[in-house]
């Protein structure tokens, strides 16, 4: 293995998961530091400077992930990819949580603190998460402000404890979404995020991917894909074998760069 790539990550990452399989797709031998199980691996990310994940790096030079043309250019390779309209974007989102909003209504209350496999966050924490990334994205808009990990992945407040005070929380942020979109916003202008300035199309595509792709974990989790799963998979998940009210339709996904698989 080419130890001079490292891809550090961490379970139920989507961005992880994305870059990992771009690397793989591109023929890139590299080794993988799960920084949620390696003490060593977790203090050489923050060695490098970094706070979040997931980070390729050289040496000491490295490259926040979460946009894989930037991951293409640090390690030279070529790629180039192609983004749904801005229009087109809003819409998505805004089915992804409506979505979003039934599946948590159906999560039982029992399992709400349960937690995911190989981290810490509960599934009342990864169905406010789905919320959490289009409302950060918006209060960085409205503020002026840099768009950070930390508000992104902000756990939800002592209020919101049932799944359908995330639904209503969640339905709030869709109108919010819907109101941003109607003022006419230009997706040329530059927003500054953690992981470098980038145009207001971009950081809208990875905000409409990002949500999608956690409401696919939280299907997964509830137990009803839409594909097969093998039985030690749900074991390990903890499906609960609930029936998601609202599945995403496939053609939602149609375009997003989500991941190939849900979960890694």
């Amino acid at each position: 293995m080419d130890a001079a790539v490292k891809l550090f990550w961490q379970p139920g990452c989507t961005s992880c998961l994305r870059t990992k399989e771009f690397l793989v797709r591109k023929g890139v031998r590299f080794q993988s530091v799960n920084v949620h199980d390696d003490e060593a691996g977790r203090e050489e990310l923050l060695r490098l400077g970094a706070r979040s994940v997931p980070v390729v790096a050289k040496g000491e030079r490295f490259v926040f992930a979460q946009v894989l043309d930037d991951v293409a250019k640090f390690l030279g390779i070529d790629f180039h990819s192609e983004r749904l309209p801005p229009a087109v974007l809003v819409e998505r989102l805004e089915a992804i949580l409506a979505s979003a909003e039934e599946a948590v209504r159906a999560l039982p209350e029992a399992a709400l603190e349960r937690t995911l496999p190989g981290r810490s966050r509960s599934y009342r924490a990864l169905g406010y998460h789905v919320f959490r990334i289009p409302e950060a994205f918006l209060d960085a808009l409205d503020e002026g402000a840099t768009l950070l990990a930390e508000r992104v992945n902000a756990l939800p407040p002592d209020e919101i404890r049932t799944g359908d005070d995330i639904a209503r929380y969640g339905a709030a942020v869709r109108a919010r979404l819907a109101r941003w979109w109607a003022s006419g916003p230009d997706p040329t202008r530059p927003v500054e995020t953690y992981y470098g300035s980038k145009p207001l199309h971009l950081v809208l595509e990875r905000t409409a991917w990002h949500s999608a792709q956690h409401t696919r974990q939280l299907e997964m989790v509830l137990g009803m894909l839409g594909v097969p799963v093998p039985r030690q998979l749900e074991m390990v998940l903890g499906m609960l074998g609930v029936p998601v009210p609202r599945p995403l339709a496939p053609e939602l996904l149609q375009g997003l760069p989500v991941p190939e698989d849900v979960w890694g």
